[in-house]
């Protein structure tokens, strides 16, 4: 049984939402971010990089605690402002290709989280998790809402588009040509059917964001411990999600960067793969796996075909026939000596949106030694992991939609 409510969210006004809202900080370049700041005042990149007004890099809790300034500032110039009535928000996005995402914006339950109901499928990065967790207990906020997934629903796709005939509260295009809407429901009677109709559903899955989700639970679980008064009701007993059905989801590989080879010749390595794949030089062609247990490889100016040999490894899981397991449990662990993929920086995660030629491009300019190209994870195997109880390892799928910041604001309590 999951459970979501409504909440005040703090957002723009209708007017500036559009110079306000900002994709995630790190899918900038260093360029881009400065153009951004130089020519939009209103851009929420000045509350997520607030050393920018002293021309200087700022980091950790000095950081956050300018973040926290900002973000008060944008309020006290009313460029942001609170809704007064407990809320659900219909968004929906319609990227350049067409494809459109539509669900609800709401607050998640940490409680569902720990107990499994909102369901895990890829493990995470533990500094990341910590790093997170004291950013939002100094800024008091959350800006980014974690991707929430479930079977489709046809009550609440029908409830969902009785609220879409009427006029949105926003409506915009980025520069990147996807159009974003929201409507603001605060009926209580809609928002009880909608509740309802979620504490049917026997759980949720993480599509993306479970580094936010995580970092979630840990914050919660210092406030609660540090309130005598504890309830269970306060705000940082959820966090913001957005609940999409599962056929729109857009799930992309996470190809994988190593900077070395442990010490081996490129020859000795080669000969090391053979034990577990059949290799075939592909030369100069560029090489785009087409079936799962197949990995593409570049390596000193050539691309690979790696498939696994079926007599010489068969998973009895959903985990174990995983192509990234398999490429950690095959390549990555025994040969490159990466255990700990959380946190060895000897390896680096590149999504697929940006193709096979970023990856060859960062292994020629010689910061890395071997690149891995895979096919993206399907919907199906996500689940199953998930009900296995399962974690996938770190950056195994990148999905989409993917949300702007500073449209929806979740705040905490400081």
């Amino acid at each position: 049984m999951a459970t979501i409510n409504p909440f005040k969210a703090i957002r723009p006004t209708r007017d500036k939402v559009s110079l306000i809202a900002s994709r995630p900080y790190e899918s900038y370049t260093s360029e881009q971010v400065a153009s951004r700041l130089r020519d939009n005042p209103f851009s929420f990149l000045h509350i997520i990089n607030p050393g920018y007004r002293f021309q200087k890099e700022i980091s950790g809790a000095e950081r956050y605690g300018l973040v926290y300034n900002r973000y008060q500032e944008f309020k006290e110039e009313k460029i942001f402002i609170q809704d007064e009535k407990p809320s659900l928000y219909v968004y929906k996005i319609v990227n350049r290709d067409g494809n459109a995402f539509e669900g609800i914006i709401a607050a998640a339950s940490v409680a569902d989280y720990e107990a499994n109901v909102i369901k895990k499928h890829e493990d995470t990065l533990e500094f990341r998790e910590i790093t997170f967790k004291e950013y939002l207990k100094i800024v008091g906020f959350n800006a980014e809402a974690v991707l929430l997934t479930h079977p489709d629903e046809p009550e609440l796709k029908d409830i969902i588009g009785e609220i879409m005939k009427q006029r949105a509260e926003y409506e915009f295009t980025t520069t990147y040509r996807d159009t974003h809407y929201l409507w603001n429901v605060d009926n209580p009677e809609i928002i009880a059917q909608i509740q309802q109709i979620y504490k049917k559903m026997p759980a949720l899955y993480i599509a993306d964001g479970h580094h936010r989700s995580a970092s979630s639970s840990l914050l919660a679980k210092d406030l609660r411990k540090n309130n005598p008064h504890h309830t269970g009701e306060e705000a940082y007993n959820y966090f913001m999600c957005y609940l999409i059905p599962e056929s729109d989801l857009k799930i992309f590989e996470f190809n994988r960067l190593v900077r070395d080879l442990n010490g081996l010749k490129k020859e000795e390595f080669l000969i090391k793969l053979d034990e577990f794949y059949r290799i075939e030089n592909r030369g100069l062609e560029y090489f785009k796996p087409y079936e799962k247990h197949q990995f593409s490889m570049y390596l000193d100016g050539e691309y690979y075909s790696l498939t696994l040999r079926k007599s010489k490894y068969t998973g009895k899981s959903a985990l174990e026939n995983l192509d990234t397991y398999i490429l950690y449990k095959t390549i990555l662990k025994p040969i490159l000596n990466i255990e700990d993929l959380r946190n060895d920086r000897r390896i680096e995660y590149v999504h697929g949106k940006r193709e096979l030629a970023y990856v060859q491009t960062m292994v020629d300019s010689g910061s890395y030694e071997v690149g891995f190209g895979l096919l993206p994870v399907t919907t199906e195997e996500l689940k199953q992991i998930a009900d296995e109880g399962s974690k996938m390892p770190p950056k195994s799928t990148y999905i989409e939609p993917k949300l702007r910041c500073g449209i929806t604001i979740y705040e905490y309590e400081k």
